[in-house]
């Protein structure tokens, strides 16, 4: 039997995303949050594993509602962001469009699904080619936009006037996805002020990076509309107990939270500095908890730090000559720019 006369064309060219696990001694490679909460782990005492979960997450929900400001109805949870990137591109349909490089799943399940991708080139300052989208969304109607700002692997946010403008040049066409899951760690406002504007506008957060990766949760927040059309092809119990008790344990710990944020933000900005001090080394400004870095050789590099049980990511064939490292502990960060000044200082004798 050939099982490859049964799968779909699309899929059949599908290259799976991978979520690799390598032994190191310091992993620094999945933009991860340094810092866990294993007190959250008590309120795990409460659950009955032997009954569903609430399939509306209506405790997680209100914490959400009152940390953002907007209305349980306007809220979906969802497995993680990738689930809710599928459940946006099941619901509307295709083509979908995004700029590239980026968070890779916007076209890894806009192919899984059947629908048509089309990626636009960032420009030479990792923003937003604005001329070729808008003439992109003339001629190829997306259905759905993904934007993440800020963006996955540059680091940087968009230009808000650019995003503006497509979001206003959609309003009857498309609907605009503002993906923040590193939002939390810019010093720009986000997109939340403008649902109340944009109809067609739709946020999404995620708890991954701020610590709670483990937990695999995320949420849209929309007009509610688009949120009771989208809930339709959600799963159902699709967040799982453990993780709706532990994450609305930790959303009422906002201010630990953020304490934890602001020291990965300061930790990014000594990280820079101290990369942009080492010849042969160029880091591109973050506003996420993770550095883009260009080198001469990144793959003599990466492996060189793998040696070294220092673990980041090789952007060969998303942005060539480039590695991304995450902001670690003060400690971690500090084994890395050991390894990495060693690796260089042998190169040079």
């Amino acid at each position: 039997m050939n099982i490859q006369k049964l799968i779909r064309p699309n899929i059949r060219s599908l290259k799976a995303y991978e979520a690799k696990e390598i032994p190191c001694r310091v992993k620094l490679d999945a933009n991860e949050s340094p810092y866990g909460f294993p007190e959250g782990l008590r309120a795990l005492k409460s659950i009955k594993t032997n009954r569903y979960p609430d399939p509306e997450a209506k405790a997680l929900k209100r914490l959400i509602s009152r940390d953002f400001g907007v209305k349980s109805q306007n809220i979906l949870q969802g497995n993680g962001s990738d689930e809710l990137i599928y459940y946006l591109i099941t619901t509307f349909g295709g083509p979908v469009l995004y700029p590239v490089p980026t968070f890779s799943m916007y076209g890894i399940i806009a192919q899984a699904i059947g629908e048509k991708k089309i990626g636009i080139p960032l420009n030479k300052e990792f923003d937003l080619d604005l001329k070729r989208i808008l003439e992109a969304i003339k001629r190829q109607k997306p259905k759905v936009i993904f934007l993440s700002s800020p963006n996955n692997p540059t680091g940087n946010c968009f230009s808000s006037e650019k995003l503006l403008k497509i979001i206003e040049s959609t309003l009857s066409l498309s609907i605009v996805v503002v993906d923040e899951a590193y939002q939390p760690f810019s010093s720009r406002k986000g997109f939340l002020p403008l649902l109340k504007d944009y109809k067609n506008l739709v946020i999404m957060r995620t708890l991954s990076k701020i610590g709670l990766a483990g937990l695999r949760v995320g949420f849209l927040i929309a007009d509610k509309e688009i949120i009771h059309e989208v809930n339709k092809v959600r799963l159902p119990f699709n967040v799982n107990s453990l993780s709706q008790t532990v994450a609305t344990e930790l959303l009422k710990k906002r201010k630990t939270m953020q304490s934890y944020i602001n020291v990965i933000i300061s930790e990014r900005e000594k990280l820079f500095n101290e990369l942009e001090k080492i010849d042969g080394i160029n880091p591109y400004p973050s506003e996420a908890n993770f550095i883009l870095f260009k080198v001469k050789n990144a793959d003599k590099l990466y492996k060189g730090l793998l040696k070294k049980s220092v673990l980041v990511r090789n952007m060969r064939g998303v942005v060539n000559g480039c590695l991304r490292v995450t902001v670690g502990t003060n400690e971690e960060n500090r084994i890395f720019l050991r390894a990495l000044k060693e690796i260089i200082t042998d190169e040079k004798t």
